[in-house]
């Protein structure tokens, strides 16, 4: 009955229920989360779900196919890719050290090798410099996906206190003056790390979607594809170079 009456208390306060549990599902699998990470959302299951049919159109062996997801907050990207994909190598980066430590608990709870990476991707010039003691990322890869911050804060009014008040907003916010920052950075990388048939995959910013493709265009991205989710907004990008 205390437990209980604690976590009534804490939905009066609009505590989200995942981080009461301390838990999330997401494309299936179980992951852990806390106040360093964001809760995983249906859209961004959506983005897996489009990589993944993607993929089935590659070539390659999926013993040779690289991917590496940027930002990766949970694991639940990378995990839900690699748990799908188990031939696959598959890398992922974040410059929480704290996210970090719960996406690595979340690889091993569901079983699956991840290799992790704690950078500023925007202090990166190219991404085949990263590495750890016992893993180096590859020169050429054939995904790259990211879900970087991409709320502006003039849309802080439309986010509810439950999101507000308890989210991690390293994750969630950017500059009004330059809300495509991070898009730019991990497209000007993909330029140089994509391989020649690889694929860039962006969650995106719901009133933003024709500013990222003309962003790509500008950079000389081809195939662009601007994809919306289950509720109708504008949500993914997928484009090669």
């Amino acid at each position: 009955v205390e437990k209980w009456n604690t976590i009534l208390v804490e939905l009066q306060q609009e505590k989200p229920i995942q981080y009461i549990t301390g838990e999330a599902w997401f494309y299936g699998l179980r992951f852990e989360v806390n106040e360093n990470t964001l809760i995983p959302r249906p859209e961004t299951e959506e983005l897996v779900e489009f990589i993944l049919k993607e993929t089935s159109n590659f070539q390659l062996p999926a013993s040779s196919l690289n991917i590496l997801d940027i930002g990766t907050g949970t694991g639940c990207i990378p995990i839900s890719l690699k748990a799908n994909l188990p031939q696959a190598n598959v890398s992922a980066i974040d410059v929480s050290e704290k996210a970090l430590e719960v996406a690595k608990r979340n690889a091993a709870s569901n079983q699956v090798d991840i290799h992790f990476i704690q950078t500023n991707i925007l202090e990166v010039e190219d991404l085949s410099q990263l590495g750890t003691s016992n893993f180096q990322l590859p020169a050429s890869i054939d995904i790259i996906v990211s879900n970087p911050p991409y709320v502006r804060n003039l849309e802080k009014q439309e986010i509810k206190k439950n999101v507000l008040d308890y989210e991690p907003h390293l994750a969630l916010f950017v500059e009004d003056t330059d809300a495509l920052l991070f898009y730019r950075k991990i497209a000007q990388l993909a330029i140089k790390n994509l391989s020649p048939n690889g694929l860039l995959f962006f969650e995106i910013n719901q009133y933003l979607g024709n500013e990222t493709v003309e962003l790509l265009q500008n950079l000389g991205f081809k195939n662009i594809e601007l994809k919306k989710d289950i509720y109708g907004n504008d949500r993914m990008v997928k484009c090669s170079i």
